[in-house]
């Protein structure tokens, strides 16, 4: 009786103990809905375990670098999928290395991702589904990719005049059926199918204007008069411009204003005017350099002839005075003619420096001297407290915080103080007496040594008297 007893106390503790199981693993299904639905279990037998194992190796390593597995993934858990991989010759030897770099630069993944997903449809597609079975007419059938950002998304499949399987009217079938799964298959293509809006990406970054052929010419003419090229000089994209800075800036504000920065046009590969006004909004965000802002904006036209500059090529290193050293400016410094434009040119130096290439310079070599757009002065800089010190004595100015704004044509540098340029004092003369009143000295004239000989020799004979 006991041991019946003991039987059933044990039956009612399994009992309870799988309905309390059961209950939590029900309460964590409920409390995580999606915990099922977003871990996607790939099986071993699936097309992408077959494709990476494949001998589309290179294909099989774009499709990694692009980040696409996760996305395959769920597209094969949905429905079946047919792959057209270009073969590993078309993708290493013929493909054009320069769009190969471009594909797998880090800022291209999207036009990576695009580029191989118009290789796949969600559509089970075997040879003996290929349109055009008979040799009669050609029929063509259209099936959408997974590169659903294209708007020519429709890849056609067609045959050729021999019976031939074409996809996408030029890659011909060259391995069909190559790999079969129960979730997809995968034929091999002879070349890439490359979608337009990738091909248009590829044709305005390489912009192909600025490396067309052009004919020899000779060395460019300068005008002495105008400091402009008599003949303008064709500049390849990326190289420094045939105008040094102080010839290519604008005429002072006393004869005519900064003519407006062109962002485009044939000679230009940069825009200019978009990286001064981020520069801008950068020393506006980062606080405490409005008034250098609104002096360069609002009081002169510095900040269109700086995106002039720099879309014609030209390099800028500017020193910006914060917030506090602006405030100490007098109204006499400040009302000259073009004294703003002075003041800020003398901050403007016409190369790419860092906080640190200018540190490393100055505790090289002590002191450096680096041109300005105010001619004909320098800025000197040296290495003070850890930090590098632009000019000397009272008005001097530490570099104060470094690289506000790098982008590589412009950069900023803010320094706790104004720059001036050391004025050059010209020694007065000690009297006023001009020169036509003053007395004229007149040198005794030297004998020569022979008549002083003969002279000496001729008065110890007594012949001359007055020799001396």
């Amino acid at each position: 009786m006991s041991s019946l007893n003991y039987d059933a106390l044990n039956f009612k503790l399994i009992f309870f103990t799988i309905l309390f199981i059961n209950a939590t693993a029900l309460t964590n299904q409920n409390q995580n809905p999606k915990s099922n639905s977003t871990q996607t279990q790939i099986n071993s037998n699936s097309v992408l375990v077959a494709l990476l194992d494949s001998h589309y190796t290179e294909l099989s390593e774009l499709v990694e670098k692009a980040l696409l597995l996760q996305t395959l993934e769920q597209a094969v858990s949905q429905h079946n999928i047919t792959i057209f991989a270009p073969n590993n010759e078309a993708l290493e030897r013929h493909m054009d290395p320069e769009f190969k770099r471009f594909l797998l630069e880090p800022g291209n993944l999207k036009s990576l991702q695009k580029l191989l997903l118009f290789h796949i449809i969600p559509t089970r597609v075997g040879s003996d589904q290929w349109p055009g079975q008979d040799t009669g007419p050609v029929a063509v059938a259209h099936h959408k990719t997974l590169c659903v950002e294209e708007s020519e998304n429709r890849l056609p499949l067609t045959r050729g005049n021999s019976g031939e399987k074409i996809v996408g009217g030029l890659a011909k079938v060259t391995r069909p059926d190559d790999v079969t799964r129960p979730d997809g298959l995968i034929h091999g293509i002879e070349r890439l199918l490359v979608p337009r809006s990738v091909q248009e990406e590829f044709n305005r970054r390489r912009s192909l204007t600025s490396i067309s052929a052009v004919l020899p010419e000779g060395a460019p003419v300068v005008d002495p008069r105008t400091h402009r090229l008599k003949k303008p000089a064709p500049v390849p994209a990326g190289a420094p411009p045939v105008l040094p800075i102080y010839d290519a800036m604008a005429p002072g504000p006393s004869l005519a204003p900064a003519p407006a920065p062109g962002p485009g046009g044939p000679r230009h590969h940069f825009d200019g005017e978009s990286q001064v006004k981020d520069f801008i909004q950068t020393l506006l965000h980062y606080g405490g350099y409005n008034e250098l802002a609104d002096i360069l904006v609002n009081l002169t036209s510095l900040a269109t002839e700086m995106g002039r500059l720099v879309s014609e090529g030209y390099v800028l290193t500017v020193l910006a005075p914060n917030d506090e050293a602006m405030a100490k400016l007098t109204t006499d410094q400040l009302s000259d003619p073009g004294a703003p434009e002075q003041i800020m040119y003398y901050h403007l130096i016409p190369e790419y420096q860092t906080e640190e290439s200018m540190y490393n310079s100055v505790r090289r070599f002590g002191k450096v001297q680096y041109d300005t757009l105010r001619l004909p002065h320098k800025v000197v800089a040296e290495e003070a407290d850890g930090s590098v010190k632009f000019g000397s004595g009272e008005g001097s100015a530490y570099l104060f915080d470094p690289d506000i704004y790098t982008d590589g044509r412009i950069s900023v540098q803010g320094i706790d103080g104004v720059l001036f340029p050391v004025e050059e004092t010209r020694e007065k003369p000690a009297s006023k007496v001009s020169p036509e009143t003053a007395t004229k000295v007149v040198a005794n004239q030297r004998r020569g040594k022979l008549l002083e000989v003969a002279c000496s020799m001729a008065g110890v004979f007594g012949h001359f008297t007055s020799c001396n």
